[in-house]
C-alpha cells in the first residue's frame, strides 16, 4: 500500500527535522520546503496528502498558499503553524479553508491527532451519501449541500442558524458524517433545556462532593464527545457566565471540571446552532461578541420551510414512509391532492410542524393513504371558526403577549388551552352527545374522540 506523505513548510530546520521524525515514526512520509515557491513547485510535481505550513515564510504569507490550495487543490487537506497564541491567524486560516491549525512551539499529541485525522480524509467512504437525511433539490438546498460538502472537512467551529423547526440537527450530522470524524460519536445537547445552575457540569464535567449532590465524578460532554463532534444546541440560551468559560474551553481545547483545580485536553469538532438572532443578542448584551466572534468561524443558514414549497412533497413522502414504518402501517402513502394542500400551508413550525400534521393524519386513517381531507392543518382555528369564534390566537388576551406585541413562547400550550375550551363549549352545548358536538364543530367523530384524549377531557 502507498505511503500517505505530508508536504512540510517552514523555514527553521531544527523544526522541519523534529516534523519529519514525528512522522516517520507513524509511517508517514514527508516532503520539505523552505519557502512559498519551494512549496508552489513541490505541489506541482508530487501531490501530498497533507499540507503543513507555517505562517511567516521569507517569501510572503502561509495564508496565500492555504488560498492557493483551496483554488488549484481543493480535495487537499491544508493545516497551519501559529505563533502561540495567534488565535486570530488560526481563525483567519480556518475561514480561508484550512483543515485546522496548530501553535508553536508544536505539541506532538496535537500534531499527531491532526495528521491522523487529515488522513482519513482521503479514505473517506460513501456514509454520509447512504445516511442522506437532508431532503430537497430547491436552489437553496442544493447551496446548502454543497457548503456542508465544503466545511465537513475543515475543523473550524460552525454555527447554524435558522427558525425552530428547520433541521437544524440534520444538518449537523450531515457534517458529522461526511467529515473525518465519522466514526467517533456525535453528541447534542439543548442548552436552553438544562437548569442554569447544571449547565457548567453538563458541559464541563464535576468532581465528587464539588457542589451538593455531586455524589460521583462526572464527565462533561466536552470529554464524551472526544474524537467526534459536539453540537451545542440553542446556544444563545447559555447564561453570561458560562459563556465566559466556553470561550476558554473554545480557544485553549481545554476544560475544567467544576471542583477540579486542573485543565483538561479535548479533541472535537464543535457545532453550535440557534434559532434567535446571535448579532442581535450580542447587541443587546445577551451574549458576549467574542465567544459569536470564535463559534461563528463558519456561518450555515437553513432557510425555512416557505421559502422552499417545491420541497414539501419530497419531505412529506419522506416521513410518512417513516410514520408508517414506526406506526407499523404498512404501504402508508400520501395522495398528490393532499401533497397540493400541504404545499399551501406556510408551516411557521417548519418540518417539525409537518411531521406532527402528518403523524396526526396516520393515527386518524382508516385506509392506507394519505387524503387531502384527513390533513388538518391550523385545526384550532377551524374548530374557532365553526364554533363561532374569531381567530383564537387574536383572540388572546393582551397580558398572553409580550411587550412587543409578540406571542408567548409557550404557544402550543397556550392554543391547546383554547382549543379545550372550545371543545368543553360544544360539548355542554350538545349535553355531551359527541356526534352533535363533532358536526357542530365540522369535523368527524373519530377526530373529535382523537382530540378529547390528546387534551384527557372526561365526560
Amino acid at each position: 500500500m502507498k505511503r500517505a506523505m505530508v508536504l512540510l513548510v517552514d523555514d527553521e530546520p531544527d523544526l522541519l527535522t523534529l516534523l519529519q521524525m514525528t512522522l516517520s515514526k507513524m509511517n508517514i512520509d514527508t516532503e520539505t520546503a523552505t519557502s512559498l515557491a519551494e512549496a508552489r513547485a513541490s505541489l506541482k510535481s508530487s501531490m501530498p496528502s497533507l499540507c503543513l505550513t507555517d505562517m511567516k515564510l521569507p517569501d510572503g504569507n502561509g495564508l496565500d498558499l492555504i488560498a492557493d490550495i483551496q483554488r488549484q487543490y481543493p480535495g487537499l487537506p491544508v493545516a497551519m503553524m501559529t505563533a502561540h497564541g495567534n488565535v486570530d491567524t488560526a481563525i483567519e486560516a480556518l475561514k480561508l479553508g484550512a483543515f485546522d491549525f496548530v501553535s508553536k512551539p508544536v505539541a506532538l499529541d496535537r500534531l499527531r491527532n491532526i495528521v491522523t485525522q487529515a488522513l482519513k480524509l482521503s479514505s473517506l467512504t460513501s456514509q454520509a451519501t447512504t445516511q442522506e437525511t437532508l431532503i430537497g433539490e430547491t436552489p437553496a438546498i442544493k447551496a446548502l449541500k454543497e457548503d456542508i460538502g465544503r466545511v465537513a472537512r475543515s475543523q473550524a467551529p460552525i454555527h447554524i442558524h435558522g427558525e425552530s423547526g428547520v433541521g437544524k440537527e440534520v444538518v449537523a450530522r450531515k457534517i458529522h458524517n461526511s467529515g473525518p470524524r465519522s466514526n467517533g460519536p456525535f453528541l447534542a445537547i439543548n442548552c436552553g433545556a438544562i437548569p442554569s445552575e447544571l449547565v457548567e457540569s453538563e458541559l464541563f464535567g464535576h468532581r465528587k462532593g464539588a457542589f451538593t449532590g455531586a455524589a460521583t465524578e462526572k464527565i462533561g460532554i466536552f470529554q464524551a464527545a472526544s474524537g467526534g463532534t459536539l453540537l451545542l444546541d440553542e446556544i444563545g440560551d447559555l447564561p453570561l457566565p458560562v459563556q465566559v468559560k466556553l470561550l476558554r474551553a473554545v480557544q485553549e481545547k481545554t476544560v475544567r471540571p467544576v471542583g477540579s483545580e486542573s485543565e483538561i485536553s479535548f479533541d472535537v469538532r464543535l457545532i453550535s446552532a440557534t434559532h434567535k438572532n446571535l448579532s442581535s443578542e450580542v447587541s443587546a448584551g445577551r451574549f458576549r461578541d467574542d465567544l459569536f466572534y470564535r463559534i461563528n468561524v463558519i456561518g450555515l443558514f437553513v432557510p425555512p420551510l416557505r421559502d422552499r414549497p417545491d420541497d414539501i412533497p419530497l419531505i412529506a413522502k419522506h416521513l410518512v414512509a417513516r410514520i408508517g414504518g414506526a406506526s407499523g402501517i404498512k404501504g402508508l402513502t400520501i395522495s398528490s391532492e393532499a401533497l397540493e394542500k400541504l404545499k399551501e400551508y406556510d408551516f411557521p413550525g417548519n418540518i417539525r410542524e409537518l411531521e406532527n400534521i402528518l403523524a396526526r393524519a396516520s393515527a386518524l386513517l382508516d385506509g392506507t393513504c394519505i387524503e387531502a381531507s384527513d390533513i388538518e392543518i391550523g385545526s384550532v382555528t377551524i374548530l374557532a371558526e365553526h364554533a363561532g369564534l374569531a381567530d383564537p390566537v387574536s383572540q388572546a388576551d393582551s397580558d398572553k403577549r409580550t411587550s412587543d406585541g409578540r406571542l408567548p413562547e409557550n404557544l402550543d400550550s397556550h392554543l391547546a388551552s383554547i382549543e379545550r375550551n372550545i371543545l368543553e363549549e360544544a360539548l355542554q352545548t350538545h349535553r355531551w352527545n359527541r356526534t352533535s358536538a363533532a358536526k357542530s364543530l365540522g369535523i368527524t367523530l373519530r377526530s373529535l374522540r382523537y382530540r378529547l384524549k390528546k387534551l384527557g377531557i372526561e365526560d
